[in-house]
Formats: C-alpha cells, sequence, structure tokens
C-alpha cells in the first residue's frame, strides 16, 4: 500500500476485502488483506493523461463485484453417473458442481477476463471441478474422460492472460491447487527436483530455500524462475507455457529449466527423457512443452536447481540519454562474452517517467540531478537489474556491465532504485484492480525481437497501441540474449468494456504480427493469441501440430475450443505473417 498520504483530494480506493463468495473474490488479484493504489503524483498523472478530473474518482464507476456469485443461468449439465465415477476415483469431498469452485477456475487475468468477470459475462464454465491428488487419480480421469467424451482442461495457478484454460466447451476442470502440489523427489548430487505439476511458485522457491531442513541437503538452493506472477502460478503453468521468469537472462527460461515431464494423454502415460542433452531424434522434451494440455495433463516436472546465494547479488541502476544509445550498450552487455546478470531491465522513455514516479526516484535529489546533466525527461531510459552467481562471478559481470554503461554515457543511479524495483515486483498487479474501480485499464503484450529489428518492431507497435488516445503505453527489454531480446509493452487506457478492450488487443497483436516479431515471447498462445498462431508459424510447419495433436488426442479432449488454434475453423485464423523479412 502507498504509505505517504495525499495532500489533496484522494479517490475512494476500496480498502475493504472481497466478501467471500464474491465476484471479486476472483477477479481481484491475490491475497485479500493487501491492497496497493497509486501514490499522489502517479494519481495525478492519471488525471492528465486520462482527460478526468477529482469527480471522477469520488465513486466507483465500474462494478466492484461485491455480490455472491450466482450461476443459475448456467447449471452443471453433466450426468450425475459421471459426478459419481469422478468421486470414487478421488474420493467424495474433492468432485464439486457448485457455482463458485467452477467459477472461480473458469478465468485468467487478462483485462478481457477481468471485465468479463465484472460486468457477469459468464461464457464458458466447466460442469465439474475435480481435485486430483496423485498421478494416478489424474491418469485415471483422463482415461474416463476420453472414453466417456467430456473435455478436460486444468487450472494450475490461474495467472494466465492468454484465455489458456477457459473451458469453452464444458465438461471438468482439474484444479490442481488444492492437494496436486507436492514434492516426489529431490536429487543433491544432480541438482535436480521432482514436483507435481500444481507446485505454486512461493512453495517451490520455499522447499529449495530450506533444501538443508527438507532434505539434508549441503546448502540452499533456488529454482531461479521468478515471473512476475510467480506468487500465483505454477510449475506446470510455466512448462506448458514456455514461460519466462525476471531473472531469466541468468537462469534461462522454464525451457532451459526443465529436465524432463510426465503427461496423461488420451494414449496412456508419457515421459519424457531425464538427461541434459542427447542426439536421439527431435526433443520429446521441447516437444511437449508448450502444448498447453492439448496433448494430456502434465502431472509431474523435473527441474534443474542451482545454488541460492543471495549474499553475492550485485545490484545497478543507469540512466541512459536516449532509447537507440540505450539499446546500443544493452546489446554490448550481451555480446561481450563476459557472463550474463540476472535481471536485465531496461525500459524506454515513456515507461521510465512512469518508473520514476512508481518507485518513489520523483522523491529524492536524483530527479533534479537528471535534468542538470541532460538527461531529459521522455527521452532518458533506465536501466536496472542485479547479479547472481558466485561471488567473483557475480562482482565481474556488475563491473563489465558498469563499463559498458559508462562507456555509453550513462550515469549511475545506484541499486537503491533496483530494491525499490524488487519491493514492487510481485505486487504491481494490485495496482490493476484498485484502478479498474474507475474504469482504468491495465494489460500487456510482449514479443521476442532481434537486435537488428528492435527499434523497428518497438516503433511500429507502439504507434498501434497509442492510436488510441489518452492512452499510457510503457515498453521495456527483459529476458534478453545475445541474439536479441523480449519486449513488453504495458497499456493503460480508459476503458470499462470488454468488447472494445478485445479490439484494440486485436490491433496490437496485429501489429506485432505484422512488424516481423514473435507474438510470444513466454505468455504462451491459450486461446486469446491462437487465431495469429499458424500465420506466425507458418501453414507446413503449423501442420506438424496438428499430427501430434490427431497422434495424442483424436477426439478434441484435451483443452479444446481453440487452444494454440488447434480447432479453430479457417475464417477464424489470421494470417499476417512477415517474418521472412527479418531472418
Amino acid at each position: 500500500m502507498s504509505t505517504k498520504p495525499y495532500k489533496g483530494f484522494e479517490p475512494k480506493w476500496l480498502l475493504t476485502p472481497a466478501p467471500e463468495g464474491s465476484y471479486r473474490s476472483i477477479f481481484r488479484w491475490g491475497d485479500p488483506e493487501f491492497f496497493k493504489y497509486p501514490k499522489e503524483s502517479l494519481y495525478k498523472l492519471m488525471k492528465e493523461t486520462f482527460k478526468m478530473t477529482d469527480d471522477d474518482f469520488k465513486d466507483y464507476t465500474d462494478d466492484i463485484g461485491f455480490d455472491q456469485v450466482d450461476l443459475s443461468g448456467h447449471p452443471s449439465k453433466l450426468a450425475k453417473k459421471h459426478v459419481d465415477a469422478l468421486k470414487k476415483i478421488v474420493g467424495d469431498e474433492f468432485v464439486t458442481t457448485e457455482d463458485y469452485p467452477r467459477l472461480a477456475v473458469a478465468y485468467g487475468c487478462t483485462a478481457y477476463d477481468l471485465l468479463r468477470l465484472r460486468h457477469k459475462v459468464i461464457e464458458n464454465v466447466p460442469d465439474a471441478v475435480v481435485y486430483p491428488d496423485t498421478t494416478e487419480q489424474v491418469e485415471q480421469i483422463v482415461d474416463y474422460c476420453v472414453k466417456n467424451k467430456i473435455p478436460l482442461y486444468v487450472y494450475g495457478g490461474g495467472s494466465s492472460v492468454t484465455r489458456g484454460m477457459e473451458a469453452v466447451k464444458g465438461g471438468i476442470t482439474l484444479d490442481m491447487r488444492k492437494r496436486f502440489n507436492k514434492v516426489i523427489s529431490f536429487n543433491e548430487i544432480d541438482q535436480t527436483i521432482t514436483v507435481q505439476a500444481g507446485m505454486s511458485g512461493p512453495d517451490l522457491e520455499k522447499t529449495l530455500n530450506n533444501a538443508q531442513s527438507n532434505f539434508g541437503a549441503k546448502r540452499a538452493y533456488t529454482c531461479g524462475h521468478f515471473p512476475q506472477s510467480f506468487e500465483y502460478s505454477s510449475v506446470g503453468g510455466w512448462t506448458v507455457t514456455r514461460g519466462a521468469g525476471q531473472n531469466s537472462t541468468y537462469y534461462g527460461t522454464i525451457a532451459d529449466i526443465v529436465l524432463s515431464q510426465k503427461y496423461a494423454t488420451p494414449i496412456g502415460t508419457i515421459k519424457t527423457s531425464h538427461y541434459s542433452r542427447e542426439a536421439t531424434g527431435p526433443n520429446l522434451n521441447q516437444i511437449m512443452m508448450g502444448s498447453e494440455g492439448t496433448f494430456g495433463v502434465l502431472t509431474e516436472v523435473t527441474l534443474r536447481v542451482f545454488r541460492w546465494m543471495p549474499e553475492n547479488r550485485k545490484r545497478f541502476s543507469y540512466m541512459f540519454k536516449n532509447w537507440q544509445v540505450a539499446m546500443d550498450a544493452a546489446r554490448e552487455m550481451m555480446q561481450c562474452e563476459c557472463g550474463y546478470s540476472s535481471v536485465f531491465r531496461l525500459s524506454d522513455p515513456e515507461e521510465t517517467h512512469l518508473m520514476l514516479k512508481l518507485y518513489n526516484v520523483d522523491e529524492t535529489p536524483l530527479e533534479p540531478i537528471l535534468d542538470k546533466f541532460g538527461y531529459k525527461d521522455m527521452e532518458r531510459c533506465m536501466f536496472l537489474g542485479f547479479t547472481d552467481g558466485e561471488k567473483g562471478f557475480s562482482k565481474n559481470v556488475a563491473k563489465n556491465i558498469a563499463k559498458i554503461a559508462l562507456k555509453h554515457g550513462a550515469m549511475p543511479m545506484t541499486g537503491l532504485v533496483t530494491k525499490s524495483w524488487e519491493k514492487g515486483r510481485f505486487n504491481d498487479p494490485y495496482l490493476r484492480d484498485s484502478m479498474m474501480d474507475f474504469s482504468v485499464v491495465t494489460d500487456t503484450l510482449e514479443c521476442t525481437v532481434n537486435w537488428s529489428n528492435m527499434a523497428q518492431v518497438h516503433r511500429d507497435v507502439r504507434k498501434v497501441c497509442h492510436a488510441l488516445p489518452n492512452t499510457v503505453v510503457t515498453t521495456h527489454m527483459s529476458h534478453c540474449y545475445p541474439q536479441g531480446a523480449n519486449l513488453y509493452f504495458i497499456f493503460i487506457t480508459k476503458m470499462n468494456d470488454e468488447k472494445a478492450f478485445k479490439e484494440y488487443h486485436t490491433t496490437i497483436l496485429d501489429a506485432i504480427q505484422k512488424s516481423g516479431a514473435a507474438i510470444s515471447h513466454h505468455h504462451g498462445i491459450g486461446k486469446m493469441f491462437a487465431p495469429w498462431l499458424e500465420g506466425y508459424i507458418g501453414e507446413k510447419e503449423y501442420g506438424v501440430f496438428k499430427v501430434l495433436k490427431n497422434y495424442f488426442d483424436p477426439d478434441y479432449l484435451m483443452n479444446p475450443g481453440g487452444t494454440i488454434g488447434l480447432d479453430l475453423l479457417p475464417e477464424e485464423k489470421k494470417f499476417l505473417n512477415t517474418r521472412e523479412d527479418y531472418r
């Protein structure tokens, strides 16, 4: 929560926990007892940008969702014999057809989901929710669904922003949070841990940080995977979407961290190899990742783990004079072959303008110093991060980053800025709920670019984002590589209509596709991005996905309804492929 009181008018921020069983308890982010709202300088910036006044914030302009969930218009259609059969597998108390549990696993966390829930637009809910406990139970459930032609979906942490688990065809949703979250094994010699797919990020990290007491290990470990949704995401969700954490520049994305997987599929159990490298044909481990539940249900994951040495962390932040110079410096940092930092985040001018307020730099002596030395507002670019690893390695990486930054005319901003960012890195989503009560919507889209087309993609996509008047569009570079990086676009605008949001969101996805960038770096595809996938991949290339789907799930019962585009009609797809121009 903001700590300093407002000097002027303060909006009617909602600081009351959502009632149990309410719509808000579903669409609100995270801990019901935690609240975060913009500090006064950010509030003033919002009013100026969105052409609003204090009067617009005296009362809520969108539904706050305190009423109780009611699905009387959407009764369960699952026959009693199927409910009874599922209860025999998992136990009577672990199958439900009640309203609240069904809606609680129906939608994710994109603004389209949140707006629909606020307005009680209930389109796709499962007929029953099942809480499995063991891999054997999941395998039995998959087998039963296949024999009885029942659609099957999986809910992990619920933080999908691509409509990844939305039950378009009804059927059953497996909610993995309650019981499917245990450690299967820990191997310190190989530095691996095997867990059930429903294990949450915080539970995994706590388990590894306390490996000495939990497993009798010689030292503490970390997974190294920290997406912004970390607190409310699961290992299975990371894996099936090919996710990336904020520390991926050093530890790698989940595709680098996962060693092996186990799936319950319609044709039986599939388990990938547990070896680090093999030359034994196409890599099945990589083929299964990114399938988003369309081949089967991910049950167990073996992850590489790393030594946890937070005492060796070196924080840094620098200010560059403009985006081009900043991009040049970032590329040199990634190509100089002197090691990679753990967090590597470069903000463009518009995001820098916002970040200086969000992370309280505007309240320090640094603000006037920047202006004095020619680091002008809406031109300057903030770069921050930290290093991890062995003490000498961590120190040397930070030293080389400093050398390159200074060579490119950057001003050191100390590690205090990075510490401020760290404090908010996992709780910034709470801001979105506070602002949506007043019809100010925030959402994100991201893509992968090469260094050679980064400036052009940045320019083209932002132009389309800004085509909507009175909109904040921030961009940062993260998840970096010697050959390119991820560009992450955040847009904030005044809007409270889910159809208008979807139309705007579509224009941005079109722009990313036309720019030649990859349409997703780490959010996955789901049902929301699915229409663009075949156009990006290529028709013949996408045919491989179809063959795999037909092999694993010929009846299309696993996460049906358009996930990664596999059962979309031809007229529902968008073919805007221009990637050949940028190879």
